[in-house]
């Protein structure tokens, strides 16, 4: 059984590589932007639109690939007060991101779909704690100066494998769930279903 990694993210082929995993990676071609806000005028919360995203990714390829089994994944950031965070259009809006984390804690919502001849046969979803220390506006300065533009897709704005873990005071969850996937889950279905051995 061949498995496609529906998405193009670094740290999700990363994830999958480091762990051993044979996998094909294929962008799934969505506009995210506008299921996004097709989901958000549904009224779907964080963890529903993470999952939503995640299985529109291995729907798609899954539809144009029948003979693999296809995964698709997605995060969401979440504010306390239900709002939540797209990944950042330029340098002065993950300023802004990061400002408005500062000192507060969110929610990282990441999800897993697996799809096979066009269908979803399988998902999790997984969240963790954000706690973010106050940051200085320097400091914001400096992280940028390091970290753009390699962080303008991670929603968020940060890579906790990276100079990200900086930002934070503390993180209750998976860190493979903070790094975009739900990864032991994930392995645990792939020897289920002899894509790995058991």
């Amino acid at each position: 059984m061949r498995l496609v990694l529906a998405s193009q993210s670094a740290s999700r082929r990363a994830m999958l590589t480091a762990a051993g995993v044979p996998f094909e990676a294929l962008a799934a071609g969505v506009d995210e932007e506008s299921a996004k806000a097709a989901f958000a005028g549904e009224g779907l919360a964080a963890r529903d639109m993470a999952d939503a995203l995640a299985e529109l990714k291995a729907l798609k390829v899954s539809q144009r690939d029948g003979e693999a089994l296809v995964l698709g994944s997605d995060s969401i950031v979440a504010l306390e007060d239900g709002t939540m965070l797209d990944k950042p259009i330029d340098r002065a809006q993950a300023a802004e991101h990061l400002r408005r984390l500062s000192g507060k804690r969110h929610e990282l919502v990441s999800a897993a779909v697996m799809a096979e001849q066009g269908r979803a046969i399988w998902r999790i979803v997984d969240r963790a704690k954000m706690h973010v220390r106050p940051l200085s506006d320097a400091f914001i300065d400096t992280y940028l100066d390091a970290e753009w533009p390699a962080i303008s897709g991670c929603v968020g704005c940060y890579r906790i494998e990276g100079p990200g873990a900086q930002l934070f005071s503390r993180i209750e969850g998976s860190q493979f769930t903070v790094l975009g996937m739900p990864l032991l889950p994930v392995l645990d279905y792939l020897r289920v279903r002899g894509v790995l051995p058991a």
